[in-house]
């Protein structure tokens, strides 16, 4: 069962920006660092972005760097997922996720709570 929601895709044409928004309802979610992942058709799931648990430190996965941005706000339990100049390869089901230890923000099997994910898909 979910824990997180995702909301914000949708389609976009290349070059074009949406912003994702990841809502963790009733979790101590201030004390967790959180990950966005994405998985396109055939492809296995892979880190995106990833955001400190008081936002002090992000780190971002090469294919994404520049473009996309990730931010926090702990007051309204949510993190964000800014992508700007979207190509074709961005593609993907978007998940957010929480992990507790920063050491494993890049890797999906050390995340504890996921949600359904938010498809996103820009055409070229």
């Amino acid at each position: 069962q979910a824990q997180l929601v995702e909301s914000g895709g949708g389609l976009v044409q290349a070059g074009g920006s949406l912003r994702l928004s990841c809502l963790a309802p009733g979790r101590a979610f201030s004390g967790y660092h959180m990950g966005w992942f994405r998985q396109a058709p055939g492809k296995e799931r892979e880190f995106a972005a990833a955001i400190s648990w008081n936002g002090d430190a992000t780190d971002y996965a090469d294919s994404v760097k520049g473009r996309f941005s990730i931010s926090r706000d702990n007051a309204k339990n949510t993190v964000y997922l800014q992508m700007n100049s979207l190509k074709p390869e961005d593609t993907a089901v978007y998940y957010c996720a929480a992990v507790s230890a920063w050491g494993g923000r890049g890797a999906a099997s050390r995340y504890a709570a996921w949600g359904q994910g938010t498809q996103v898909t820009v055409s070229s």
